[in-house]
């Protein structure tokens, strides 16, 4: 079975009910089982720290009426790992909003440590007060070291992205990152961890775009380029650290940007046509599961949004623009928005 498949099937599932993934051998499980406890076990340990401060408010000296862009998810929209909120994914992206849109940007976090898909739901319920225009959602990791089902966890997603996109609200979702290359997990539970989470990557793209967002693939956050740069690691070699954050920051922005309509179409000129590609939604899923910092966007071909092999999709791979530093990032939200 092809990753297009898998992806297919686990997104249909979440439709109709079915989906999951089996595990062939008694004692396999048992293994699996005793190394999954082992490896939560050591992450939890050295995760005791608190989420760092929300870093919500107004960003940015332009005039109007400010952006409003919402963060949900669990802990790598939280920021968890790093203590100045000018280094968590939420406020880099302000910061870095309100130059490109050159208005004041305000940013409401929703996201939780320790969420799972089916916990979107009540942050959703708190974002859609904030009237938002752009939700950015993170969100993935714990469905897979928690072993939920992966249908549950792709539907869960899809009704948040509904219910947003119904309010006017465009959405960008960061998939789950490659947990593959985490130091806590052992083989051949690594191996496995790497299978499902680019599987419940690719699964959730399919969703995602059918009800009208978009998604980056987020492997470069725990993914092989991680595996040997300590740097981008925080201290519980789980979660990312500041440099880890401003990278994932900087694949989600022009995604973000874009959504808005404020992403300069210069930063695009000179993509090749190999990173700009229309393809069948089950294979593109599949391809941007395993290509960090790849966007996938609904599209239409001669007119028509869905083909023989069903609905078209767009995917793009832009280089990482560059990011606030924390500092400027602090100027940012210190500085008076003007009316």
């Amino acid at each position: 079975m092809t990753r297009a498949s898998r992806a297919r099937r686990l997104a249909t599932g979440a439709v109709y009910g079915g989906g999951g993934v089996g595990l062939a051998g008694a004692a396999l499980v048992t293994l699996l089982r005793e190394e999954a406890r082992a490896a939560r076990r050591k992450v939890v340990a050295r995760t005791a720290k608190a989420d760092p401060p929300t870093g919500n408010g107004v960003y940015g000296r332009g005039r109007g009426k400010p952006l409003v862009l919402t963060v949900l998810g669990d802990s790598s929209a939280v920021g968890l790992g790093v203590e100045d909120p000018g280094e968590t994914p939420g406020v880099l992206i302000a910061a870095a909003l309100t130059e490109l849109a050159e208005r004041p940007v305000r940013l409401a976090k929703f996201a939780r440590s320790g969420a799972v898909s089916k916990d979107l739901a009540a942050q959703v319920d708190l974002a859609l007060l904030e009237h938002p225009d752009v939700a950015v959602i993170m969100i993935g990791a714990n469905d897979v070291t928690s072993r939920a089902r992966p249908a549950d966890s792709v539907r869960a997603l899809a009704e948040a992205v509904r219910r947003l996109v119904a309010a006017d609200c465009q959405v960008v979702v960061g998939t789950c990152p490659d947990l593959g290359t985490i130091r806590p997990i052992s083989q051949p539970l690594r191996l496995l961890a790497r299978r499902w989470s680019r599987q419940l990557a690719a699964a959730q793209t399919i969703a995602v775009v059918a009800e009208g967002g978009r998604t980056v693939s987020l492997g470069s956050v725990l993914g092989p380029s991680f595996a040997t740069d300590r740097g981008l690691f925080s201290n519980d070699e789980f979660h990312p650290s500041a440099a880890g954050y401003a990278a994932a920051a900087a694949s989600l922005l022009p995604s973000v940007a874009d959504a808005l309509g404020v992403w300069p179409a210069a930063a695009d000129r000179g993509l090749r046509l190999r990173r700009d590609t229309v393809r069948p939604i089950a294979q593109a899923a599949a391809r941007a599961a395993g290509r960090p910092g790849t966007e996938v966007q609904p599209t239409a071909v001669r007119g028509q949004e869905t083909g023989p092999r069903g609905p078209w999709a767009r995917l793009r791979r832009r280089r990482p623009p560059e990011i606030p530093t924390a500092e400027q990032a602090d100027e940012a939200v210190s500085a008076p928005a003007l009316s």
